[in-house]
């Protein structure tokens, strides 16, 4: 069911998301949220130290997750 609530607070988010967003979507620290990114369970882009993920892939791993 938590899933369900974030994705609909998604629909609030522009089409890409900053750390910091996905942080407050998935309601998690910034140390976890970069192991995500890392690890590969949230595809992202990086564009020099910033990190840049797709709303559509924090969706997938919300659905993943079920």
């Amino acid at each position: 069911m938590q899933e369900n609530n974030n994705i609909e607070i998604l629909k609030s988010y522009k089409d890409v998301l900053t750390l910091k967003e996905v942080q407050t979507i998935l309601k998690i620290g910034r140390n976890k949220a970069y192991e995500l990114l890392r690890n590969g369970k949230i595809k992202s882009i990086r564009i020099e130290k910033q990190y840049r993920i797709p709303k559509i892939n924090v969706i997938k791993y919300l659905q993943n997750q079920q």
